[in-house]
């Protein structure tokens, strides 16, 4: 396979799973919040509001303020992620509006409440746990939703915050907004309408963060065989993972080995645990968990370099002279 088949074949799967997450937002909010009028944060749950006070249909209003930031894409975040967030954002409106027609609606032209009239709360946690999946689902294929999305990655980009960490900042502001709105009965009623939304919100982020976690997540291996040439290269050659060979002394044999030290995902270890069993089954491997990995091949190190040449001016003085001469 070409490099150019293989690049297809990644913008391919990329946007074919994009398409299931946003099936199964479109679905999860249609048919768990919709319905209990259950107010969500982003530019959804902005659309939301709008729709539960004013009637003006939901996904023109996701269109509309989309339209207004697609531009903050392009300049911050590239055209590639542009073409998958507009595509994105196409692709949601037409399915909301289609999942709207498809719900079945009760003798008052409301939406039925599948899980009964008093299960708004295990409809917000089945909703939210879905949504927020499908969300990470999204994210992970280089794309977003629009509208808070951009924002997040946006920040998420050039600072080391997590995606649901500014997803809850902007949330709260969105949620808190139901407050202004008198169609939505007393300020008891309204309160009541915001505890709920924060519980969405919460539930979301945790999924988000959660389920990106678990696809980042890496493992570090150490792989103790006499073939461990043979298993470098099977393991480069299927893998693309650098590898580093440390010496070892095994006290108890006397004997120097040679050790195979290398950082991978943790959806990679099967395929590597096969390799290592079919080219030396009695070879010894430790696998660990790893809180991070930074580098190349891996996640980017995003940290402040402001005072960059203060900091290498202390550690190389002659070649980062300082400006002010002392007297």
């Amino acid at each position: 396979m070409t490099i150019n088949q293989q690049l297809i074949r990644s913008e391919v799967k990329d946007y074919v799973l994009v398409t299931l997450g946003l099936l199964l937002y479109a679905a999860a909010f249609t048919v768990f919040l919709m319905p209990y009028e259950i107010v969500t944060g982003g530019v959804t749950g902005l659309s939301a509001i709008i729709y539960y006070a004013t009637e003006f249909k939901l996904e023109n209003t996701y269109m509309i303020v989309n339209l207004a930031l697609l531009g903050v894409a392009l300049k911050i975040l590239g055209f590639k992620f542009m073409m998958k967030t507009i595509y994105a954002i196409v692709v949601l409106y037409f399915m909301l509006k289609f999942a709207q027609e498809l719900m079945p609606v009760d003798a008052s032209g409301h939406f039925v409440k599948i899980l009964g009239e008093d299960q708004k709360f295990m409809s917000l946690i089945v909703g939210c746990c879905i949504t927020g999946t499908a969300m990470a689902i999204i994210f992970l294929n280089g794309s977003s939703m629009g509208g808070t999305d951009i924002v997040a990655a946006c920040i998420n980009k050039y600072k080391n915050i997590s995606l649901g960490q500014v997803l809850m900042a902007v949330d709260i502001c969105i949620i808190g907004s139901c407050m202004l709105f008198p169609q939505f009965g007393t300020y008891v009623e309204r309160l009541h309408k915001v505890v709920f939304g924060l519980c969405t919100m919460f539930i979301e982020c945790f999924m988000l963060d959660h389920v990106m976690n678990l696809r980042r997540q890496s493992v570090q291996f150490l792989i103790f065989s006499k073939k461990y040439e043979e298993i470098a290269d099977a393991i480069m050659q299927e893998r693309d993972r650098g590898i580093t060979i440390l010496d070892g002394h095994g006290w108890y044999t006397g004997k120097d080995v040679k050790v195979i030290c290398l950082m991978a995902k943790r959806n990679e270890s099967q395929s590597i645990f096969r390799i290592v069993k079919i080219i030396d089954p009695s070879a010894f491997v430790s696998q660990s968990s790893v809180i991070g990995v930074f580098g190349e091949g891996f996640d980017s190190i995003k940290v402040n370099t402001k005072n960059a040449e203060k900091v290498l001016s202390q550690v190389y003085p002659n070649d980062y002279p300082t400006t002010n001469n002392e007297q």
